[in-house]
């Protein structure tokens, strides 16, 4: 099998290609379908994937050794910096995942899109499944539902999956500001009126490659999958556990997402029910205390 991935060198592309090298995950072995898997792996810094002539550029060299699954990680994930440059969002969320779809298109490869929970509007009382109604209320929610909308028009073979709240072994996210911010003071304030699924890039990754093995190894149906942390939480909720797990002393206090002010709008309710995939390869996702439990003993050992 040959896999490509973008955003190699992000959060979930780093996972994936390291349990691909492992053939395991923190929750166990992957499917034997990728044992022997050619990975390539792209970022901003390789191959700009915004610009059509770099990526046929880049597809020429794999014309005769065509991929067979590519997994879309590449995205302009900052919230606030989407609002602040929708063009740049837009070309990143949008544009980016239509070029690749038309690529896997074109290599005849499977296509998974990693997406988000912020292409909903936030207004429900119940977590989310695949089949809810979308409305996002940011740039960043507005252009990855664009960019779902793309790769659907542009790949017959595609595989959506929206997560929520993700944090990896690299890079920058929720729980390593918590821990450097929470090291540094007494008192910190984190939002206690949105709630949502923290995840493990871990368990993702894991499950990513469940859903795509494909054909005779299992895999399941083209289509949208929620693929989160089990169970639900608030920002504060899940800053406080992280200080709790941290051995750290600073108090987390709760302020309203209007006392916060941040540039960009956020849902607030953003849960969401992994509905698709229990009814297919199976949802071995960890409760989001287990699996930050396993990450912060992980990171610190």
């Amino acid at each position: 099998m040959k896999i490509l991935i973008t955003g190699n060198k992000g959060q979930l592309g780093n996972e994936l290609t390291g349990i691909l090298e492992d053939m395991r995950s923190e929750l166990g072995a992957i499917p034997e379908a990728y044992r022997g898997a050619e990975v390539v792996g792209i970022d901003i810094d390789t191959v700009d994937i915004t610009n059509d002539a770099a990526l046929c550029e880049f597809a020429s060299g794999h014309r005769d050794a065509p991929f067979d699954l590519i997994i879309h990680c590449a995205a302009m994930t900052n919230v606030d910096g989407c609002e602040a440059d929708y063009e740049a969002a837009y070309q990143s969320n949008a544009v980016a995942p239509g070029n690749i779809a038309r690529f896997a298109e074109g290599q005849g490869a499977r296509l998974v899109h990693i997406s988000t929970d912020y292409v909903f509007d936030g207004a429900a009382k119940a977590p989310y499944t695949e089949n809810d109604e979308t409305g996002p209320v940011s740039a960043y929610g507005k252009t990855k539902l664009i960019g779902e909308k793309n790769v659907q028009e542009g790949c017959s073979r595609v595989f959506i999956v929206r997560t929520s709240w993700l944090y990896g072994k690299i890079g920058n996210n929720f729980v390593r500001t918590i821990r450097k911010i929470a090291s540094e003071n007494e008192r910190i304030t984190v939002v206690c009126d949105q709630v949502g699924n923290p995840t493990n890039a871990n368990d993702l990754a894991h499950h990513i490659l469940k859903i795509a093995a494909g054909g005779a190894q299992g895999g399941a149906p083209y289509g949208i999958y929620h693929v989160t942390g089990n169970g639900i939480c608030s920002w504060h909720e899940f800053a406080e556990e992280i200080v709790r797990l941290s051995d750290l002393t600073c108090e987390v206090a709760p302020v309203t997402a209007e006392e916060y002010k941040r540039p960009a709008p956020r849902p607030a309710y953003s849960a969401m029910d992994n509905a698709r995939l229990r009814e297919t390869v199976g949802d071995g996702m960890r409760h989001w205390k287990e699996a930050l439990a396993a990450y912060i003993d992980s990171i610190d050992h």
